[in-house]
Order: structure tokens, then sequence, then C-alpha cells
């Protein structure tokens, strides 16, 4: 409980006046004004001991000018200008919350300057539901996160806050961004598969869904390497050496046994992750088994929708 509750008036008038006292003959003028500040809410407006305290604080802030009394100086005239933008800032804050959308939108339009508007659509959905993974796997979780922003050219990320969160929920909030990404290429490989694939009938429409399918399990496959801030660089952390030993061998059978240069890519991330564990020891003494079968999971359901594809996915060897 906060001591200064239980002073009378008197008390706490006292305690002020002495501190902002002391506060000026240390030379500490912030302190002293805030002491000042709080002395003067206590006194009668009109009595002689709050007018020359009014004086006092205003000699006070002259002599030394707080940063956002500065800033009217140096602006001269322009001064009632930023002193207008001040008071309405709330615009500019409520501009940023619309940096989904502008980001989002600034994403499609590069991506349909380049491919055209039916592929931006589709990849810009693709990374946009990858996002909602993360997003929706916080939220549910009870802890604060902004909507995704967006990277034109790079991808997106979804920034949330999480204290005292343990690695097994950061890897599962890793984690879900893949697998939500893993659903909607299903979802495309469903629809090129419903259209004609199932036939081997290709068609410009039915291309499109294979190429969305194919381009999707495969940027969900990059993101699992366990590095820098990828998503499997977050989820690895909730295994131990052994894991991370455990996860190089099923990155490199699913390569083998595919042809996807993607998973050995995983594998040597992994390895590398091994040695930091043996080097920096950055691995938890316990490790997660649902993380492993988690990250396993997606490993092998990914590498089965992208053998499946025409031509066993654009990206094999």
């Amino acid at each position: 409980m906060n001591k200064e509750t239980t002073l009378t008036p008197e008390e706490a008038l006292a305690r002020y006046t002495s501190e902002a006292q002391q506060y000026e003959q240390q030379g500490n003028p912030r302190g002293a004004l805030e002491r000042w500040r709080q002395a003067l809410s206590l006194l009668p407006r009109e009595s002689a001991q709050a007018v020359w305290l009014r004086e006092h604080i205003k000699a006070l802030e002259a002599a030394h000018p707080q940063p956002g009394q500065r800033w009217k100086k140096w602006l001269g005239p322009l001064a009632p200008i930023a002193v207008f933008l001040a008071k309405f800032k709330f615009i500019f804050f409520a501009l940023l919350k619309f940096k989904f959308l502008f980001s989002l939108l600034a994403f499609f339009g590069l991506y349909w300057a380049e491919f055209g508007w039916r592929f931006a659509l589709g990849f810009t959905a693709l990374i946009f539901i990858h996002e909602m993974g993360h997003f929706v796997d916080v939220k549910r979780r009870g802890l604060p996160a902004e909507m995704p922003v967006f990277l034109p050219g790079i991808g997106a990320y979804v920034k949330w806050q999480g204290l005292n969160v343990s690695l097994e929920t950061r890897a599962e909030i890793s984690l879900a961004g893949p697998f939500a990404g893993l659903l909607a290429s299903l979802a495309c490989a469903a629809v090129w598969w419903q259209t004609g694939g199932s036939h081997g009938i290709t068609t410009p429409a039915n291309s499109l869904w294979a190429a969305l399918a194919g381009i999707g399990a495969w940027l969900n496959a990059l993101n699992l390497i366990p590095i820098f801030i990828l998503d499997g660089g977050q989820a690895i952390q909730a295994l131990d050496r052994n894991a991370r030993l455990t996860l190089v061998a099923i990155a490199v059978a699913i390569g083998y046994i595919t042809g996807q240069l993607t998973f050995y890519l995983i594998a040597a991330g992994a390895l590398y992750r091994v040695y930091t564990a043996v080097r920096h020891n950055d691995a938890p003494a316990q490790s997660s088994g649902k993380i492993l079968i988690y990250y396993t999971f997606l490993l092998f359901s990914l590498a089965a929708l992208m053998y499946a594809l025409p031509a066993h996915g654009a990206f094999a060897r």
C-alpha cells in the first residue's frame, strides 16, 4: 500500500516541501518541480503560500525547460502548428492501427505487378492464413497480440507479448503458423484435385491452384528451418540435444525419400542447433515430447503434400 495515503494533508505538504528543497540543493530540478507541484495541489488556490509557490515553479521551469518546452522555443513561429499536431496526435496513432491494412495492400500490390492479380490474391491469402495461425493461437491463450504486418517481398509477422511464457507454449505458438499454412495449402490442393488434377487435366485455373498449394507447402516447410527468427528457430528451443538429433534424422529421411532439398536445409539447421546445445547450452533440461511430435507431423504432412503435387512439387531436386 502507498504510504502517502496515510498522511494528513498537513503532513503531506510538509513532506513535499522538504523533499522539494532537498532536490533543489542536490541539483535535481525535475524532482523539485514534481514535489512543488504536489505541494501546490494541497494549498488553497488564493493563499499567499500558493501564489508564492506558483511563481517559484514558473521560475524553475524557465531556468530548466523540459524537452517538451524546448522544441516550442526552437520552432518559433511554427510552434502553434506543432502544438495543434500534438493535441491531435491520436489521429496519427489511429493511422498506425491501419498498418495491417496498408501493409497487406502493399504486399498484394507487389505480387500483382509481378504475377497478376489472381496469383497475388491467392499468395497473399496463404501468407495471411499462416500469420493468423500465430495470432489466433496467441489470443486463445489470453495474451496480447497485434494483427499481422506484411513486408512486401519478405513475408509477414505477428507481434505478441507473453512474459513468463514457457518454452513449450512459445513453440506451440510458433508451430501454429505452419499448421495453419498446411491447412491452407491442403485446401488449394483439394481444389486442384477436384478441378482435374485427379485425372491429370491441366488448365490455367487448375495450374494456379497447384502452384498455390506447392508454394504454400514449400514456404511453410522453409519456415520450419530451426534458425534465426523463423518459426522453426523458436520451436526448437523446447527440444533438448537428443530431440534435436532425432529431428535431424527425420528431416534427412524425408529429404531422401521425397527428393525435397528443403528438408536437408531443415536437417542442417537442426544439426546446427545440436551444436549450439553442446557449445552454448541453449537447450532445455527437459525436452517437450509434444513439440517433437508436432514438429514431425508438420514435416511429414508438408513433405507428403509437396510430393503429391505435379512433378513432385516445384522445388524438388
